[in-house]
């Protein structure tokens, strides 16, 4: 199974709270004009893959899925929140550096 996943509010429930009953799931709630998501993308991502079978990372464009954004109370980007057993665990904002993110992670996994 793919572990960096794209969603939009329709499959929202079924990719992130569904899922998140079997295996841990990272929401990177973003926007393409935001510089801090740009830069946090590739971290992100590179994280993602270093620890493919711990989480699925799911990238969540805020503009194209304004309800579950707004359901989760993303009130800036780059947000990202940790879901397990269909709720959120933990959460961060901003765009951290590799060895925070990967810090996050393991107090979290």
């Amino acid at each position: 199974m793919k572990n960096i996943i794209k969603i939009t509010d329709q499959d929202f429930q079924e990719k992130v709270i569904e899922q998140s009953k079997k295996i841990p799931v990272v929401v990177d709630f973003y926007a393409d004009w935001c510089g801090a998501c740009q830069v946090l993308l590739p971290v992100i991502e590179k994280v993602a893959k270093d620890y493919k079978d711990k989480f699925i990372l799911v990238e969540v464009n805020v503009d194209g899925a304004p309800s579950t954004a707004e359901e989760y109370g993303v009130m800036s980007i780059p947000s990202v929140k940790l879901f397990k057993d269909g709720k959120i665990v933990d959460e961060f904002l901003g765009a951290l550096p590799e060895p925070q993110i990967k810090e996050w992670a393991e107090k979290n996994l």
